[in-house]
């Protein structure tokens, strides 16, 4: 039941029913809802600077769970790429020293500077930059696995020719020389029989009767087989592949002719004097890479150790070459 509201009219001095002017009552509306509508902005704005929306809510949580992840994604990039130095630095210093194979350049990977910089970089970049830096860096890594990967295909090409590779090298004397007595003169500085200098020995001497087989000391072809005006007179050159050539020297008689193949222990010629020569003996070198090196140091295939070791005393010792 609608309450009536009656109020006290002095000049006619009675008890009057109030009315209210519609006028009054749609002012009184509109204040209502005007009050009603700022008070709502207030709450409002009080909440969402203060408090935050449920959405804002969300997507703060969303941010940090973000932050979070990417702060993982990050370690595990630093940590993937101080794995793949270790793996690039093993992959030099001892897979390819093995296989005697040249380390591959710092320049077909990342230098190790630009790796350094790459990380400190992700680490300092603002939130939304930093899924792009990650990702960026995540394919030089990928750049720089394939690289490893390559070289390791080239690696197990290596073992698969290791028996190839043992085969090439030279492994044993050059003549026959089951007393150890042979060798006249060794590597290193020692004085020239005929200028009566000190000049270096670039190989061993295989003191022999004339005509006492020369063998090749490994697989390879025939890269010289001739006269040599430098010394050697009748003298061998052998190409094994790997780097290696050998060299024979002051043969009386070649067997073997240029471009042959040529197998381990297969005769070549025969023990001389030809060219700068003293008395029959074969000169036998060993080069690696063009480099002249001690051939004692490959006779480990006919040779016990105790064996070797005599020969290596014989090979030391200061005397005067035969050529």
């Amino acid at each position: 039941m609608k309450k009536i509201k009656y109020y006290y009219n002095t000049h006619t001095l009675r008890y009057e029913k109030l009315i209210t002017p519609l006028r009054v009552k749609l002012l009184q509306i509109f204040g209502f809802f005007a009050a009603a509508f700022v008070t709502a902005a207030l709450i409002a704005y009080v909440a969402f600077r203060f408090v935050g929306s449920p959405y804002e809510r969300v997507l703060r949580s969303q941010n940090s769970d973000l932050k979070d992840e990417l702060q993982r994604l990050n370690e595990k990039v630093s940590s993937i790429s101080q794995q793949m130095v270790a793996i690039e630095k093993r992959d030099n210093e001892v897979y390819r020293s093995i296989f005697e194979a040249q380390p591959i350049p710092d320049s077909l990977r990342t230098l190790q500077a630009e790796k350094a910089q790459e990380i400190a970089k992700v680490e300092g970049l603002p939130e939304n930059r930093l899924i792009y830096a990650i990702d960026t860096t995540i394919q030089k890594l990928g750049a720089r696995i394939e690289a490893q990967k390559k070289s390791y295909n080239q690696l197990m090409g290596l073992i698969n020719n290791k028996e190839l590779l043992l085969a090439a090298t030279p492994a044993i004397q050059p003549v026959s020389n089951k007393d150890l007595n042979r060798i006249a003169s060794g590597y290193g500085y020692r004085v020239d029989p005929v200028y009566k200098t000190i000049k270096l020995h670039a190989g061993l001497d295989f003191a022999a009767p004339q005509g006492t087989p020369i063998y090749a000391t490994a697989d390879g072809a025939i890269k010289e087989a001739g006269f040599s005006d430098g010394g050697y007179g009748n003298h061998v050159v052998i190409n094994h592949g790997y780097g290696y050539e050998t060299v024979y020297g002051h043969m009386v008689r070649i067997k073997a002719r240029r471009g042959q193949k040529i197998k381990r222990g297969e005769i070549i010629g025969y023990v001389g004097s030809t060219g700068k020569s003293t008395g029959p003996h074969c000169h036998y070198e060993v080069h690696k890479n063009g480099q002249k090196i001690d051939p004692v140091y490959f006779f480990y295939n006919d040779l016990s150790p105790q064996q070797f070791d005599q020969l290596l005393k014989q090979a030391s010792s200061s005397n005067q070459s035969l050529d």
